[in-house]
């Protein structure tokens, strides 16, 4: 009998599979499809202090072996959030959850982190400073050190639940700005948020998405956050989460011997709604394959 249990900052998961931020909504939409109590956590919807629309359409571009998507962190504010959307996840999720907000200046985050961590349905806190999709918030707080652990000081001293800083790939020395946000107190890292990219149509010669750019991603960014939680994980002593064009039960384990002691998986739900329930269904099929006691014992395997 395989153990597929990892442990989060002192929170048990029944298993590493956490469906990403803004690729599963508040969880009960899933929840009419699957049970979705099969899940290890779930990180909800990305939240702000204030309700936004989020950007014009079109917001979402196809690529090969990925997609292209710019929706600008849509949400209706923490306190429906926290009033409306979490309650109805409720009775069909009674795990913790992983809050993942956003802001655009120290004190949004601050104060959206103190209203989230005060939720009993929160287990930890995931501050998106890499969000390449909004202007003037998001990923300009996550592409230097000293904003990155402004941003994490910020937050610690409003909070007491573990609080994960997500990461943009979309730097140059991201071991740096991981380093960073762990010396300011920083309890896990996520990475890796989506890269920028772009597409133009032919025919209108114009950018296929009304923001011109947006995230990238799907299955052909997984070898970039492979390399990249293998990096950060090697240069910092707290756990982290692992995303980035995961789709399978092997990826999962790849990602876990580069460092990972939790897995997001984003794109793959858009495309297949049932993907964390078959990659968690199909999980001891591949850990008895690989010769696999423990998803805890293998973490950061490969040196």
């Amino acid at each position: 009998m395989v153990d597929t249990r990892v442990n989060l900052c002192g929170i048990e998961l029944s298993n590493p599979i956490i469906p990403a931020s803004g690729t599963f909504g508040f969880g009960y939409e899933f929840a009419e499809l699957y049970d979705i109590n099969i899940l290890g956590s779930f990180s909800c919807k990305g939240t702000t202090l204030e309700p936004r629309f989020g950007n014009p359409t079109p917001r979402i571009a196809e690529c090969a072996s990925g997609m292209l998507n710019a929706v600008g962190l849509q949400n209706p504010g923490v306190d429906k959030v926290l009033s409306e959307e979490l309650p109805k996840v409720k009775p069909y999720f009674n795990k913790p959850i992983l809050a993942n907000v956003s802001g655009f200046s120290l004190e949004e985050y601050a104060e959206t982190c103190r209203r989230m961590d005060e939720s009993d349905q929160v287990g930890w806190l995931e501050v998106n400073i890499s969000c390449p999709n909004v202007h003037g918030g998001g990923m300009s707080f996550g592409t230097s050190p000293e904003a990155a652990a402004e941003v994490t000081s910020a937050v610690k001293a409003v909070t007491k639940k573990p609080v994960f800083i997500k990461l943009s790939p979309n730097v140059t020395d991201i071991v740096a700005i991981a380093k960073a946000c762990v010396d300011a107190g920083a309890d896990g890292i996520s990475l890796i948020n989506t890269l920028l990219g772009m597409r133009i149509d032919l025919k209108s010669r114009k950018p296929i998405l009304a923001n011109k750019m947006g995230g990238f991603s799907g299955d052909a960014i997984f070898p970039v956050a492979l390399r990249m939680v293998y990096q950060v994980a090697h240069a910092v002593d707290v756990p982290v989460i692992g995303m980035g064009g995961v789709s399978s039960a092997e990826q999962v384990i790849e990602m876990m011997l580069a460092g990972a002691t939790a897995v997001q998986v984003g794109a793959a739900n858009l495309v297949n709604p049932y993907a964390c329930r078959d990659i968690i269904l199909d999980l001891p099929r591949v850990m008895e394959e690989y010769k696999i006691n423990s998803l805890q014992e293998i973490i950061g395997g490969v040196n």
